[in-house]
This record gives structure tokens, C-alpha cells and sequence, in this order.
């Protein structure tokens, strides 16, 4: 009597702390490359881009959709913020590397995989990292279990190619793939060859990853960092052709079938109400048009910011708004739609804060948590607004439906403006950001300045990581 009372309160046991586990939800994120507000179906894209994309509006139906979604201008600073919570600036990575000098995240900073590994949950991630390219300093190092992508960006399969580079005695990038606790392997170059097979790879990956632990009932957190819209646009050999629309229609009805698959992943094994589901991007689309290139690729660079201003490298709204949209069934209401301010790096302590996770009291985080807002409990974000960086340069700030713009680029290679007396736009009335309305409306930089001052002093009292800074880290104060 007494072994078989023994042996039903270890089964409660188990059973316990198996249900418990299953409480924290899966975290899926589908993070973009270059891909404009307005590519989706959902903002207005879609079809009218060369592709129908059935599967995000879907998502976007069954969730939220944010259309004031905010993020850094370039790849390394948006990686870098919706990693740590923290404007990039802070960590050392407001820009993206050109050198061949150490870059990426120290040790000292704590990664959203970091703080969802230490509650317990399996960690993967598929794609493009673009936070660090040498030892101690890949993903696996960061709090992922599992990697398998590429360090730095797509660019580096175009150039590898080149007769130049081959010259030039440089490296070639490699795709590698590694496990928490062992140095990352490299897998093959990545070159043009494999840039239209890459995503197709990563998708692959990151199904069998949920299958893995939805077998084995762990929650699990999937970072997807797609390649995709990344110059070169090379849609798989399956996509080739299949819009006749040219590549971008075939890269955009890709893009839709992927995630369309990861939907149906979570779908057929039964988690759909247990896992949230995130789509967004970067930065804004990329500028670069055919004729301002030699390769003899067909590469159809271009994209859609929607009715929003410029691309990628400035400070206009083309650049920071992306898409978003993100479901959690039975948690999130389905079919709403929020205009409200949020910004990639309040990721960090929503997630956080519906994980049961961690969020550091010893450093500065930027990142507001958006939990009851993203669950319908509150119709504001918190958030009014937020310094405008284009690499290490404030170029303005954005408060409510207005921006004050001290410096402006017309584009990632454009004309670089500075100005004596800030420009003012009302996003609502001018989502183009032409017509200057500073006067009559100088109370602006009165309503809008204080959020600089409160973070210019806040660099001040916490310096920001140098650039480069070796491992180990600690700050000053």
C-alpha cells in the first residue's frame, strides 16, 4: 500500500512539473531581412507586390496587427535591441561592421535566449546572426542551444564570387552550424550557389527543432532570421518563375509558403494555443535598383515601405516602421489592429514578463513591457516615442504622430543633411515627411525633447560598451 502511494505521488510529481513547463508558451520569431511595411498583404502589399501572401494575412487575421511597429535603421543595431531590450548604441553595436575587427555582443550582456534558457526553455536559432563573427561571440555563446546560419550577412554571398575578392586574400564567409558548449563548425561558403537554398534550409530546421521539443513537451523558443529580402533576391529553384511576376513576386510567395508551414507545424502538433507566433522584420526595404550594380545575377533589388518614406540607413518612417504581426490563440484577440507605438527592443521584457523570465536590474533597458497591451488588457502601449539613431548619430526622435528630424539622409548612399533648427512632420498628415511644420509648432521639441535629455543623460551616468570591446566586459560603474 504504502510503494503504491509512493508510486502515485511521483507520478503527480512528474505530471506536475510537466504541466508546468507546458504553462510557459513557445516563443516563435520570425525576424525578416530588409523587408518593407509594405510588402504583406496585410499592410496593403501582397498582390499588388507581384504575390497574393494568404498565409501572413492569415496571421494576421488570427492576431494582432501593429502597424507602428518600430526598429533600429540597420541590421546589426535592430539584432542587437530585440536581443537585449537595449537601444544598440549601448552595446556597442550601433552600426554595422565594415571592418574585420571583432564586433558583436560581449559577454556581459544577457540575450532573450539567455533569459528564456535560464526558465527552463530549449533555444534555437536559424539564420542570420550579424551580432559577432568570432570566438566566444556566435549565438551558442549567447544562450542558444543550437545554431545553424550565417554570422554575418547575405552581401558576403554576392562578393565571395567576385574576382577581386578572390585576390584580395580576405576570408570567405562559411554557414555553420553549432551546439551550446562547443565551437560553432563551418558547413559550406556561402555563396550565390547556396543563397536561393539557404531559407529553404533554416524553415527545415526550425520545424524539426519544434518537433524535438514538442515531443519531448519543453517549451522552446525559435529565432528564424530569415535571409530573405536580402540583396541578392534569388527565390529557391520551387519559386523560380511560379508568380510571373519576376523575382520579387517569387521571393514574396516564398516567403508566404514558409511561413504558412511553421503555421501548420504548430497547428498539427496541437500547440497553437500554447505558442505565440511573431512576423516582423529588421529595418525597411533596401535602395538599391539593377542598374546600380555589375553583377550579372538577376537580382531585382528593391522593396516597399508602403505609403511610408525612403528605406533602410535613415531616419524616415520607411525605415523604422515594419511589418508585425503576432498570434497567440485564445490569449491575443484575433483581427485587432493598434496603431500604437512599440518598439523592437520591448520585446525583451514583454516576453520576459509572459515567460516568467528575468529582466537585468544592473543596466539600463530601453524596452517598456508590452504584456497587458499585446493581451487586450490596456488600449495604450506606454510608449510615446523614442530616439532616432542612424548608426551612432541621434538623428531625431519620434513622439506620438510627430517627428523632429536634426539630421536627415535621403537615402543609405544619399546626401547626408544637418540642420540648425530641428524639421517637424506630423506623420498623419505628411507620412512622406516633406512639408516642414516647426512653425507655428514650436511647442513640439517642448513635448518631444524630454525623452532625449532623460536618454542622453542616462549614456552619461551608464557609458555605452565601446565598439569592439574584448570579453571579458564589466562596466565602469
Amino acid at each position: 500500500m504504502i510503494k503504491c502511494l509512493s508510486r502515485l505521488l511521483s507520478i503527480l510529481i512528474l505530471a506536475a512539473s510537466t504541466a508546468s513547463a507546458q504553462d510557459n508558451p513557445n516563443i516563435v520569431l520570425v525576424f525578416m531581412d530588409n523587408f518593407g511595411w509594405g510588402e504583406p498583404g496585410f499592410n496593403g502589399g501582397g498582390i499588388i507586390r507581384g504575390a497574393a501572401t494568404p498565409r501572413l494575412d492569415q496571421l494576421a487575421d488570427e492576431g494582432l496587427r501593429l502597424t507602428n511597429f518600430n526598429v533600429e535603421v540597420q541590421c546589426t543595431p535592430s539584432r542587437s535591441a530585440i536581443m537585449t531590450g537595449r537601444y544598440a548604441v549601448r552595446s556597442g553595436n550601433g552600426t554595422v561592421p565594415l571592418g574585420e575587427g571583432v564586433y558583436g555582443l560581449v559577454q556581459w550582456e544577457v540575450t532573450m535566449a539567455e533569459m528564456l534558457s535560464e526558465q527552463g526553455y530549449a533555444t534555437g536559432m536559424f539564420g542570420k546572426w550579424h551580432l559577432g563573427r568570432t570566438e566566444g561571440r556566435f549565438p551558442t555563446d549567447q544562450g542558444f542551444d543550437e545554431w545553424y546560419g550565417v554570422p554575418n550577412s547575405t552581401d558576403e554571398a554576392v562578393y565571395s564570387s567576385l574576382p577581386d575578392f578572390v585576390d584580395s586574400g580576405l576570408s570567405e564567409s562559411f554557414v555553420m552550424d553549432g551546439k551550446k558548449g562547443s565551437a560553432p563548425q563551418k558547413v559550406r561558403p556561402y555563396r550565390l550557389d547556396y543563397r536561393p537554398l539557404i531559407d529553404r534550409d533554416l524553415t527545415d530546421r526550425a520545424i524539426a527543432f519544434m518537433k524535438r521539443q514538442a515531443e519531448a513537451k519543453k517549451p522552446f523558443f525559435v529565432y528564424l532570421p530569415y535571409t530573405a529580402t536580402h540583396f541578392p533576391t534569388m527565390p529557391h529553384p520551387d519559386f523560380v518563375g511560379k508568380s510571373g511576376n519576376g523575382p520579387w513576386g517569387d521571393l514574396l510567395m516564398q516567403i508566404d509558403s514558409y511561413t504558412g508551414e511553421l503555421l501548420d507545424t504548430i497547428d498539427d502538433l496541437g500547440i497553437a494555443e500554447n505558442t505565440i507566433f511573431i512576423f516582423t522584420a529588421d529595418n525597411g526595404p533596401e535602395a538599391l535598383s539593377a542598374g546600380e550594380t555589375s553583377l550579372t545575377v538577376e537580382t531585382a533589388v528593391h522593396g516597399s515601405a508602403g505609403p511610408w518614406r525612403s528605406s533602410l540607413f535613415t531616419g524616415y518612417e520607411g525605415a523604422l516602421r515594419v511589418p508585425f504581426a503576432v498570434r497567440w490563440p485564445g490569449k491575443i484577440e484575433a483581427g485587432r489592429v493598434s496603431d500604437e507605438i512599440v518598439h523592437a527592443m520591448d520585446l525583451f521584457p514583454t516576453v520576459a514578463e509572459i515567460a516568467g523570465g528575468k529582466v537585468p536590474d544592473d543596466r539600463v533597458i530601453d524596452g517598456i513591457n508590452m504584456s497587458e497591451f499585446l493581451l487586450g488588457q490596456q488600449e495604450e502601449s506606454g510608449r510615446e516615442g523614442f530616439v532616432i539613431y542612424m548608426g551612432n548619430a541621434i538623428f531625431g526622435v519620434k513622439w506620438r504622430n510627430w517627428k523632429l528630424h536634426f539630421k536627415e539622409q535621403t537615402g543609405w548612399n544619399g546626401v547626408l543633411r544637418e540642420y540648425t533648427m530641428p524639421r517637424a512632420y506630423n506623420l498623419m498628415n505628411d507620412p512622406q515627411e516633406l512639408d516642414n511644420v516647426l512653425f507655428p509648432h514650436t511647442w513640439l521639441p517642448k513635448a518631444a525633447l524630454p525623452q532625449l535629455e532623460e536618454h542622453v543623460a542616462s549614456l552619461k551616468k551608464h557609458p555605452p560598451i565601446p565598439a569592439g570591446a574584448p570579453d571579458p566586459y564589466k562596466p565602469p560603474n
